[in-house]
């Protein structure tokens, strides 16, 4: 595997730093060190490394983290072994209210002027997320996650891990970000982020192992009466004409003899979506997990991929009675409706600040284990740079999974369902130092506390929605975590 111009390779047995890899991680620190007492801030020193592809970035991660740790895996195993693991926290930006993302967009920019790493285009062959790569997510609402079980995930948070592992096809790349402060010795800086990499060893995820006497509880956070209820009163409100589409969601809770370990659950989203976006944002109180069919935003220079995802159907094993089941997905005038409104949406957000936008004619079958989407891929070329954070909050929430027009939608979202989405439905993902990046949708999700899982999942409510049918539809959405819990 080609390694980065004068930077040294680590033991294919163990992620270390070498002599070479010490030696330039010295010299970036000595350099933080300077920036640090110039700003009387803290700075931040990186140094990229070649490893073995075969290593479980994940695994990895997850098995080396302390209880104060905070850590984040994301991962789309079809898409060419695409994973992206942090560990600890370099530095981190927060934001809250209607501006988090300009916000957190500018946090980062600020951070970008403390960092010390190598220079751009030294590593042609770098997978994405290599580097210097800040990961995290945002909340539904702008002030979302003001629940006791939210309380560790505030409406924005991206962080710089202490070491993040990157892998695409056969390159993987190891990254250390070392903090620095103006009155820290460089000689301990570097033996600090030694100490760090020493933690971590290539290893396996740990097993599903359900308890063999108790079986988890299941229940709801309300019945189910109580959302079938939201629906008709939404489609109500469609029908008098005050809006055209509203997401409502509902909250499934499910209550373990013990603690819920995040790993195993990692383990298997992968194993049975590993065409999904597989994401682990974890806290010292709990981590959020999922894996999410929608692809929000991605930004490589100038260009821009999305998808419009809307329109739900479940799966079978029956290859013929699983294409009949996509025929009257596509056939569908309710869900043709759906769709068609969020894909308008995306358009016309993207044609301000781009030069062109271009989406597919038809809707495509996405299918994943347990159900089948209709998708229509779309992309654009900006028209000025606007970094993947900005568009993030361009386009989130899209009406597949908040409403149109947005500004009835959002606040009717919250008085229907009765309920604090946290992260859920919110951009998960990450953002390098180029402002280039990835965020998905936070959906097929739950949220880890101790021995409680809170799973969510939604459907699209527009005029010709049935509550019982859309309170099925959420039954299916919910089968894509519930069993993973026994």
């Amino acid at each position: 595997m080609p390694s980065r111009a004068g930077e040294g390779r680590p033991s294919p047995l163990s992620l270390e730093l070498g002599a070479r890899g010490r030696e330039l991680l010295g010299v970036r620190v000595e350099r933080a060190l300077e920036l640090a007492r110039r700003s009387r801030a803290q700075a931040v020193a990186s140094l990229s490394l070649p490893v073995p592809s075969a290593l479980d970035a994940s695994a990895a991660v997850l098995g080396a983290r302390r209880p104060a740790d905070l850590f984040f895996c994301f991962e789309q195993p079809g898409r060419d072994d695409t994973a992206l693991a942090g560990l600890g926290a370099a530095a981190v930006v927060e934001a809250e209210g209607p501006g988090r993302f300009t916000e957190a967009a500018e946090g980062v920019r600020a951070l970008g002027r403390r960092v010390v790493a190598g220079e751009g285009g030294e590593d042609p062959s770098a997978p994405p997320g290599s580097g210097p790569a800040l990961v995290g997510g945002f909340a539904f609402a702008p002030d979302g996650g003001s629940t006791p079980e939210w309380s560790s995930f505030p409406p924005a948070r991206l962080v710089l891990p202490e070491v993040s592992l990157a892998r695409h096809g056969a390159e993987a790349r190891l990254t250390v970000n070392a903090a620095v402060w103006p009155d820290d010795r460089p000689d301990e800086v570097v033996e600090r982020a030694e100490a760090r990499l020493a933690e971590m060893r290539p290893s396996g995820m740990p097993l599903l192992d359900p308890d063999p006497v108790a079986r988890p509880q299941v229940a709801g956070a309300a019945p189910p009466a109580h959302f079938e209820g939201a629906v008709a009163r939404a489609v109500e409100r469609i029908r008098a004409g005050e809006l055209a589409k509203i997401v409502l969601a509902r909250e499934v809770r499910v209550h373990t003899r013990t603690a819920i370990d995040a790993g195993p659950i990692v383990d298997a989203l992968r194993t049975v979506f590993p065409d999904c976006f597989c994401f682990c944002v974890g806290t010292p109180e709990g981590a959020f997990v999922g894996a999410s069919p929608e692809l929000l935003v991605r930004r490589e220079g100038s260009r821009v991929g999305t998808m419009a995802l809307a329109g739900t159907t479940r799966r079978s094993a029956d290859p013929a009675v699983d294409d009949h089941l996509g025929e009257q997905l596509r056939a569908s005038a309710k869900d043709a409706e759906e769709h068609a409104i969020v894909a308008r949406r995306i358009e016309r957000r993207l044609e301000p600040v781009s030069l062109w936008v271009t989406a597919a004619d038809e809707p495509v079958l996405v299918k994943v284990q347990n159900v089948q989407h209709l998708a229509t891929p779309i992309r654009a070329q900006l028209a000025r740079p606007r970094s993947a954070i900005e568009l993030a909050g361009l386009l989130h929430p899209t009406p597949a999974v908040g409403g149109e027009p947005r500004e009835v939608a959002e606040p009717l979202i919250p008085a229907l369902e009765g309920m604090d989405r946290g992260w859920y439905a919110g951009p998960v993902g990450w953002t390098d130092l180029s402002e280039d990046g990835e965020f998905c949708v936070a959906l097929r999700c739950a949220l880890l506390r101790d021995s409680v899982a809170h799973l969510y999942a939604g459907g699209g409510i527009v005029r010709d929605s049935d509550p019982a049918a859309e309170l099925a539809e959420t039954e299916v959405k919910l089968q894509a975590l519930l069993p993973l819990f026994g």
